[in-house]
C-alpha cells in the first residue's frame, strides 16, 4: 500500500481555504491509496474555544461530503482532522477517514489532552479505539498527544493493526516525539506508524515538522524536513512479518506482571 502524507502551515479559521487546497492536493496524491493530513486540518489547531465551537461539524457535515467527493474523484483514502460536534453537543478533536469510494469507514476521538490548550477546547474521547480494514491492511488510530502514551499503540498492536495513523500538531520544544518516538513505538510494536505533522507557525505555536512513515523495524521509509511536503511510503506486509520474527515483543509478553499499569 502506498501512504501519502501531507505537512504543511496550517489556515487556521478557514475551512473553505483548507478544502480548496485538499481539493488540489488529493489529485497531487493520486497513485497513493491513502493520504493522511494534520490534526485539526480543516480548522487550524490554536484557534481558541469560541472559533472551535463555531466551526465544529457533525461526522456527516458538509465537509464532510464534500471530501468524499474529493476521495471518490482523486480515487484515494483520506484521513483528515477536524473539530467534531456530537449529537449530545460535546466538540472533539476527531480525524475521520473517508476510503477512495466516498464511505466514511472510521471517526476517532482524541484520548489524551495535551495541556491548558486542549483542555479547554475538548472533550476527551472514550475509550473507542476502532480498528479498520483499508485495501488489505488493518488500520489503527491515534492523535498526537495519544501516541505519547506506549499503551495505546500497544493495544492496537495487540488488536492486530499493521498500520497506526497519526495526525499530528507536535511543536517545538517537542521534537523528540517526532524523531525518536514514532520510531520506537513502531519498532515496539512490529507495525508501519504514519505520523502528519504540521510545519511553520500558528500565533506563538511553532510546529516541528519532521512528518515520516516508520516501518516495523524503526527505520524510516518516508521523512519529511522542516518545510511544507507531500511525502509517500510504499507499505508492505513481509515487513511485519521479518520484524515479528526477529524480535518477539508481543509473544513476550507478560501481562500478569503489569496489573499496577491499571491503578489511577
Amino acid at each position: 500500500m502506498r501512504v501519502a502524507l501531507y505537512q504543511c502551515p496550517p489556515r487556521p479559521l478557514d475551512v473553505a481555504g483548507n478544502l480548496k487546497r485538499l481539493h488540489q492536493l488529493a489529485h497531487e496524491a493520486a497513485g497513493a491509496d491513502l493520504l493522511v493530513l494534520p490534526e485539526m486540518f480543516l480548522s487550524g489547531y490554536n484557534i481558541g474555544a469560541k472559533a472551535v465551537g463555531a466551526l465544529a461539524e457533525a461526522q456527516d457535515g458538509a465537509s464532510a461530503q464534500a471530501i468524499a467527493t474529493f476521495a471518490r474523484s482523486a480515487g484515494l483514502a483520506i484521513l483528515y482532522g477536524y473539530p467534531e460536534r456530537a449529537d449530545d453537543g460535546q466538540i472533539y478533536n476527531a480525524v475521520q477517514l473517508i476510503d477512495a469510494n466516498g464511505q466514511r469507514l472510521c471517526n476517532y476521538r482524541k484520548t489524551h489532552l495535551f495541556g491548558d490548550l486542549d483542555h479547554s477546547m475538548f472533550s476527551a474521547g472514550e475509550d473507542d479505539f476502532p480498528l479498520v480494514e483499508l485495501n488489505g491492511w488493518k488500520l489503527g488510530f491515534l492523535i498526537c498527544y495519544d501516541l505519547e502514551f506506549p499503551e495505546n499503540t500497544r493495544r492496537l498492536a495487540l488488536a492486530g493493526a499493521q498500520l497506526i495513523l497519526v495526525p499530528t500538531a507536535n511543536m517545538v520544544p517537542f521534537d523528540f516525539v517526532a524523531d525518536v518516538t514514532v520510531r520506537a513505538r513502531a519498532f515496539e510494536n512490529q507495525c508501519y506508524v504514519a505520523y502528519a505533522n504540521y510545519c511553520g507557525h500558528e500565533d506563538e505555536i511553532q510546529y516541528c515538522g519532521q512528518s515520516s512513515i516508520a516501518a516495523p523495524n524503526g527505520q524510516r521509509i518516508a521523512q519529511a524536513g522542516l518545510d511544507e511536503a507531500l511525502i509517500v511510503g510504499e507499505l508492505n506486509h513481509q515487513a511485519i512479518l521479518d520484524a515479528r520474527a526477529a524480535n518477539h515483543y508481543l509473544q513476550d509478553r507478560r501481562p500478569e506482571l503489569y496489573g499496577m499499569l491499571n491503578e489511577p
